[in-house]
């Protein structure tokens, strides 16, 4: 599977959860993972590499992390919009 397809496998993710359930790095590369067939590790470069380009943050909440996409003003703030 190429890295543009797993990328919008994991942004359609994101889309459904958003506003209902903040997900994990964990159970991205997990759901991901078993849904498209490709190895974990795979996921998990793809997934890094997103939050390196600034597509996609961690946020903390009560301790924990999650990944969510960013809003635009965390984008205009960063200088990538």
């Amino acid at each position: 599977m190429e890295v543009e397809e797993i990328q919008k496998k994991i942004f359609e993710l994101l889309e459904k959860s958003k506003g209902k359930k903040k997900l994990k790095e964990k159970d991205i590369i997990r759901i991901i993972s078993q849904d498209t067939g490709e190895d974990k590790n795979t996921v998990k470069k793809v997934l890094r590499g997103l939050i390196d380009e600034g597509k996609l943050c961690y946020s903390y909440t009560g301790g924990a992390s999650s990944v969510e996409i960013p809003s635009e003003e965390y984008l205009r703030e960063k200088g990538l919009l």
